[in-house]
């Protein structure tokens, strides 16, 4: 199951949805079936479903990403959503967060393979970053904690009226109620549930929309990212 053998073709719906980047999507699955296994970064009987449950599943999030924008995402592990979304959308600049050595060097080694300028990885966990990286105006991240969790370590670092989208399963729903009050603390002013990739994936892509207003994170975290801004600018001065 580790051999790039075990890789099934790409199906017709890849060839849409990379477009001129469809050579480069080929590649980059074969980087996770064979690399990517190797690595343990994924698991090998994800192997055969790598196209409809993984790439193009994440690909079709590129739906409701606004034009021109920039992008965290967070604990990309081997690049998922980030990559794929990259492939489909050289307009926006994407940061892929991610703490474990083993796997920013594989993020690394993609992004440099891959020619994917707009794309940036940074080694470390989101509360540690928080007033190094500038805010971001779109915070994505995909099986990566539940909602409320996920919410405390994207949504302070979005820029005042970003937004975070969260590919999600089957319990989106659940956890989005669950998260509500948490959400609200942290500076949400709207959510939804949406779903992506018509005619791509079936079933089709879940995605969780929180929005936020003029103070992602909420009153404790603008104080945490001002005094973080306070010291970069006097670190620069030195």
């Amino acid at each position: 199951m580790t051999e790039a053998a075990e890789l099934p073709p790409a199906p017709e719906q890849a060839r849409d949805v990379f477009g001129d980047r469809f050579t480069d999507a080929v590649r980059y699955a074969e980087l996770l079936a064979e690399a990517g296994v190797r690595r343990g970064l994924i698991g090998p009987r994800e192997v055969p479903r790598l196209w409809e449950r993984h790439l193009l599943n994440c690909a079709v999030l590129s739906e409701v990403v606004p034009e021109g924008v920039t992008v965290c995402d967070v604990g990309s592990g081997a690049g998922l959503p980030g990559i794929p979304l990259a492939l489909v959308r050289d307009d926006i600049k994407i940061t892929l967060l991610e703490p474990l050595l083993r796997r920013t060097t594989f993020l690394t080694e993609v992004v440099e393979l891959l020619g994917l300028d707009h794309v940036t990885v940074v080694r470390g966990r989101a509360e540690e970053v928080m007033g190094k990286l500038p805010p971001v105006h779109v915070v994505t991240a995909r099986a990566v904690a539940p909602l409320d969790r996920l919410a405390t370590w994207g949504i302070p670092l979005l820029r005042p009226y970003g937004e975070m989208l969260a590919l999600k399963g089957d319990t989106a729903e659940e956890e989005l109620k669950a998260a509500a009050t948490a959400l609200s603390k942290l500076g949400a002013v709207e959510t939804s549930i949406l779903q992506v990739g018509e005619g791509v994936v079936d079933p089709l892509s879940t995605v969780v929309r929180v929005e936020v207003g003029e103070s992602p994170g909420g009153v404790r975290f603008a104080a945490k990212r001002a005094k973080a801004a306070r010291t970069g600018r006097a670190r620069r001065r030195r």
